[in-house]
């Protein structure tokens, strides 16, 4: 049984129903009575404020101990709390994990999961800390005398479970954040609650898929996009940042992690027992100083201290966008700080104990050096995944003019510290002077390392003396955050960008085929012609020249344009290939020699007079009648004024259609979301009345003479669980809407390694109109060889069940359109293998080695 009501759009399943929380509750009983029971039984035995105590205590916590006499703690745990604030927190995941959850699960499924995870978490958790002792000998121990109260586990479960039931991206999204915090928590803090807490989501993200009727499945890919992967790598950069500060917050952490917190932290938040010991070393003077010293620090103080950890998060940030220069940030530190902790460690394990502050020597080689095994597979990842999804540059000058103003907001601070320093020279223990001050300013810009051999000069002790002491570092650094975050939202930069400018002005002015905008795509080389009037966008692989689309000018210059840039790409040494050209450039590209094949089928629509009446487009009317009771409209928009929660929803639509893919989205000719953020770029929803984005379209303008003549379909994404028949809906609205402005032609685009095998001969000719309309009379092209006929066919078939190429152009047919051959020419077929490897890297940048050899095996391997 599916709830479809809950799963007709990710984001409903975070917002409450049209009649508040009252409503909410009452649709969501079994949570209504979990909060009904938690309260009444924190009440009635006096555990609010301070949690139960014995003999209750044993009942209802789970332990190592608690099996077998105490069993019925396995259940009861969830219904009591440690104290207020276990209390406050268990309400508020109520509300917001339950209630969705339960709407998805429905009331019987929601007990049932939230009963089986919470009784696996707890068996889990017990029998993790009896298991552990032989390989963790302090976190074991503190396992086994920790205890566990709280509904953490039983929500943490039903999350995981719910997410079974959602689409494909929201369901990853949920996991994702869930096991990120739940994996962090258990490596770093290694409460007995945190390892309950993820046995439980581990339980529930297992069965939840039993739950909707299916089984589960590892998927074949972690990632399925760039976007994708690059949220991935950012993620785990801030999870490795958070975690070590998360240790350091936590006295008793005990996590085989923890002890990064001494290494790449300097937050150190010791008992009073601990300072007093170390006070008490007459060797160790210089530690107690800093330490009392951090203790005393404010809010400051612990920026400065975790600044390292501050900027990875703000790095994470720009790799969340591709960032080249936060890769290279994010890449510089963690190496540094994978090599401080290393030193650190040596310094440690050859028995200088004063290295490492804060770890004792109990500590087991073994489990401190593990530890570092992680901030080297950071290092790693961002090494090996900067060129492949970290590209993309900031305009030039952005960081000279960072630079400069981070080095003048220095030299003022620094004046201002000396300065201040001398006027407040009396609240500084031993009393400031110039020559303290010059050599504390240094430390003021850094963070509070551990002082070894000689202690602080200068400790604050009034409250001038120590905001200022502080403030000058935190103001410095946060400038230099929120300039660098302000970095990454600047506009990319392209090396072509000047290039790309007079390319669309080009177009604007003179026109091109009804591809032409691609040209214009992020990723092309240009070509301009002698009179400065043409041009030819291509891309360069495997020393291929692979042309995107025809040129574009005046049509009086085509056969010059070919010429020319089949001279261009001879003198550079390369193989010119001109790639999904209409007829008219596949006749000029022949009297130059060139072999042609047909590599793709574009399908058009005349307007002026298009009615969807008839037989024949009975689909279309169905689709316009099944919208209007719906209650889904056509809207206009583009991607740059779109509001947030509409761009959300086409995010969320795009990546959940990339994430069903065994595949990776596939470029070049075909737009995906970064080729819609363009003002020239229209986009056409279906909308709901509750603005849930069911479907969206992207159109690019096809120029003539100055004027847009038409618009070119690209980009088609639609809601997995949304209305079914929303592209038929939005191809149609389009073409009515857009006659209705007074447009001529409506091109549903090219499909690749597909083609009609009825287009006839006055097809082709409505092609060559809509393209450069250039005469073509009297020219034929060599027969292109059968073997090239056989593998195209061929790897047609085997991208078929992935992209569905065949499939979209046979779709298209219901709206009659006229059948236009798009062609691929070469001047020597021994070229042939490296354009395939051109045309290969140009469509699937990032196809792996094993998805390559998967494609290859099946081209060459017995038809089915």
């Amino acid at each position: 049984m599916q709830h479809g009501s809950a799963r007709r759009t990710a984001g409903r399943y975070l917002r409450w129903p049209a009649d508040g929380l009252r409503g909410a509750l009452a649709k969501s009983p079994v949570t209504l009575v979990f909060l009904t029971l938690f309260w009444f039984l924190g009440i009635l035995t006096s555990s609010i404020l301070r949690g139960p105590e014995n003999p209750l205590l044993g009942w209802v916590s789970v332990s190592v101990h608690t099996l077998p006499g105490h069993w019925p703690a396995l259940v009861l745990s969830a219904l009591w709390a440690n104290g207020l604030a276990g209390y406050i927190g268990g309400t508020v995941l109520a509300l917001v994990v339950g209630l969705p959850a339960e709407r998805l699960l429905g009331s019987l499924r929601f007990l049932a999961a939230a009963a089986g995870t919470q009784v696996t978490g707890a068996l889990a958790g017990i029998g993790f800390a009896a298991a552990l002792r032989g390989a963790f000998e302090n976190w074991g121990r503190e396992l086994s005398t920790d205890t566990f109260l709280g509904p953490v586990a039983v929500f943490c479960g039903v999350a995981a479970a719910a997410s079974a039931g959602v689409g494909t991206l929201w369901r990853r999204r949920v996991r994702l954040l869930l096991f990120t915090l739940l994996v962090v928590l258990a490596l770093y803090s290694g409460a007995l609650r945190d390892v309950v807490a993820l046995a439980a989501a581990l339980a529930g993200g297992l069965w939840g898929p039993y739950l909707f009727g299916r089984r589960p499945h590892l998927p074949r890919s972690l990632v399925s996009s760039r976007r994708e992967a690059r949220v991935l790598v950012a993620l785990a950069v801030v999870a490795t940042a958070v975690g070590p500060v998360i240790a350091a917050l936590n006295v008793r952490a005990v996590g085989p992690l923890a002890v990064l917190a001494y290494l790449f932290t300097n937050a150190e938040t010791l008992d009073p027992v601990a300072l007093t010991t170390i006070c008490a070393d007459p060797g160790m003077q210089a530690e107690c100083r800093t330490a009392k010293l951090e203790q005393s620090a404010g809010l400051a103080g612990f920026f400065l201290a975790v600044l390292p950890q501050v900027l990875l998060v703000v790095f994470a940030a720009g790799l969340r966008r591709g960032r080249r220069s936060a890769w290279i940030g994010a890449l510089v530190l963690q190496g540094l700080m994978t090599l401080t902790a290393a030193v650190h460690t040596g310094f440690f394990l050859a028995g200088h104990t004063g290295g490492v502050y804060g770890v004792d020597g109990r500590v087991q080689p073994l489990a401190l050096v593990l530890p570092m095994l992680l901030p080297l597979l950071i290092f790693v990842l961002l090494a090996a995944t900067g060129r492949r999804l970290f590209a993309v540059s900031a305009p030039p000058g952005t960081y000279r003019q960072l630079f400069l103003v981070c080095v003048t907001a220095g030299a003022l601070l620094a004046a201002l510290w000396v300065a201040g320093g001398l006027v407040l020279r009396t609240g500084f223990t031993p009393q400031a002077s110039l020559p303290t001050l010059l050599a504390d300013l240094p430390l003021r810009f850094l963070p509070v390392f551990e002082i070894i051999s000689a202690p602080p000069q200068l400790l604050p002790e009034s409250v001038p003396a120590i905001i200022l002491y502080e403030g000058v570092g935190v103001a410095f650094w946060a400038l230099t955050c929120v300039l660098l975050l302000r970095s990454f939202l600047e506009p990319a930069y392209s090396r072509f960008a000047a290039d790309e400018e007079r390319a669309r002005g080009l177009l604007a002015s003179s026109g091109g085929s009804t591809m032409a905008w691609m040209t214009l795509w992020s990723g092309n080389s240009y070509w301009f012609s002698p009179t400065g009037r043409s041009y030819v966008a291509y891309r360069l692989n495997s020393g291929v020249a692979l042309t995107v689309g025809d040129p574009v000018g005046p049509a009086e210059e085509l056969n010059r344009s070919v010429e020319g840039f089949a001279a261009y790409c001879t003198d550079a040494g390369v193989t010119a290939c001109f790639y999904s050209v209409n007829e008219a450039t596949r006749d000029a590209a022949a009297g130059l020699g060139h072999t042609d094949l047909q590599v793709a089928e574009e399908t058009l629509l005349p307007l002026g007079s298009l009615e969807f009446r008839g037989r024949r487009f009975q689909d279309v009317r169905t689709a316009f009648n099944r919208a209007r009771k719906a209650g889904i409209r056509a809207e206009w928009s583009t991607y740059r004024t779109a509001p947030l929660s509409v761009l959300d929803q086409i995010n969320a639509i795009s990546e959940e259609w990339v994430a069903d893919k065994n595949m990776p989205e596939m470029g070049f000719t075909l737009g995906g979301i970064e080729e819609l953020d363009d003002d020239g770029v229209r986009l056409l929803l279906a909308v709901d009345q509750d603005r849930t984005v069911h479907g969206v379209t992207s159109w690019l303008p096809i120029y003539r003479d100055g004027q847009i003549i038409g618009w070119t379909l690209d980009f088609m994404r639609r809601r997995a669980q949304g209305f079914p028949v929303a592209m038929d809906f939005l191809i149609a609205s389009a073409a009515l809407s857009l006659q209705d402005e007074g447009c001529r032609l409506l091109s549903l685009s090219g499909a690749p390694l597909a083609r009609n095998e009825a287009s006839s001969p006055a097809a082709s000719g409505a092609g060559t109109a809509a393209g450069t309309g250039a005469d073509t009379a009297g020219r034929r092209t060599a027969a292109t060889p059968p073997a090239l006929e056989w593998l195209m066919d061929r790897l047609g078939a085997t991208l078929e069940p992935v992209y569905g190429f065949r499939s979209l152009l046979a779709y298209k047919a219901k709206f009659q359109p006229q059948y236009v051959p798009l062609y691929m020419t070469y001047l020597d077929s021994a070229s042939l293998p490296a354009i395939a490897n051109a045309l290969a890297r140009a469509y699937l940048p990032h196809v792996s080695m094993g998805q390559t050899l998967t494609i290859a095996r099946r081209i060459i391997g017995p038809q089915r």
